[in-house]
């Protein structure tokens, strides 16, 4: 009787532990495409990091990321690849490949390696928006203007899912805006967020005393984040978040 006892406890272990498994949010992450100027990671079932390259003085060649998430068959991409022809490969990859229209694309700040390749996104008539702040800042560099603009937090449809764009103080750049994706809980914090061990890195048009402040609003904000994206180097969990907060630290 006790050896049956036993034997039962073991199977209902087994079972929940089963079961426990197939709803687990660990998802093997996986290189799906990748050419000379692009490279797509799959992060999420509905979720792909964009990465494209910048060569700078400063930093060698910079890979630099943004994010496509999608639901049914329809996308949004957060930050265009460095230039127009990453982003026209990026826009070919989507239709092709995901067979998703692309509802939006939404610059993070207003440097090119977050809008660079917006020009690309307005050729194929795809809207584009971005924070009031950002579309003063292309206009003043003479840079490629996003079409729409918001005050502070934007929410926009992606079949029946949402995403939203908000901006939360100053850090990278005046301008610099942060996407969430809430049916996965994943981050998109473009310049803002640092990748583990990374330096400060460009500072030029940076407001490194409110840095930590506005990282730490963006933490308070989204406390079930699970996969956190820098704009540059490996993407990652809340730590990113606490290691930025940490770094830029008056």
């Amino acid at each position: 009787m006790r050896i049956i006892k036993s034997l039962f406890i073991i199977l209902f272990s087994f079972i929940i532990l089963s079961c426990g498994s197939q709803h687990s949010n660990n998802f093997a992450a996986k290189e799906i495409y990748k050419s000379e100027n692009l490279i797509i990671t799959q992060i999420s079932e509905n979720s792909f990091v964009h990465t494209s390259f910048k060569q700078t003085n400063d930093f060698g060649n910079v890979p630099c990321n943004g994010l496509i998430v999608k639901n049914s068959s329809e996308t949004i991409v957060f930050d265009t690849p460095i230039n127009d022809k990453s982003s026209e490969e990026l826009i070919q990859w989507i239709s092709k490949t995901l067979h998703s229209k692309i509802n939006a694309v939404i610059p993070t700040h207003f440097h090119d390696d977050s809008a660079g390749g917006l020009q690309a996104f307005h050729n194929h008539n795809i809207p584009s928006y971005s924070y009031i702040k950002t579309i003063e800042l292309a206009k003043e560099n003479n840079f490629v203007v996003p079409q729409n603009s918001f005050k502070d937090a934007l929410v926009l449809k992606i079949g029946n899912e949402k995403v939203t764009a908000k901006f939360f103080g100053e850090g990278h750049t005046k301008d610099n805006v942060v996407g969430y994706f809430p049916s996965e809980n994943i981050l998109f914090g473009g310049c803002l967020l640092k990748e583990l061990e990374a330096s400060k890195g460009y500072l030029g048009d940076a407001n490194v005393s409110t840095w930590s402040a506005t990282v730490e609003n963006v933490k308070k904000e989204y406390p079930n984040v699970k996969i956190v994206i820098p704009g540059h180097g490996e993407y990652g969990d809340q730590s990113l978040l606490d290691y930025t907060i940490s770094l830029f630290k008056l």
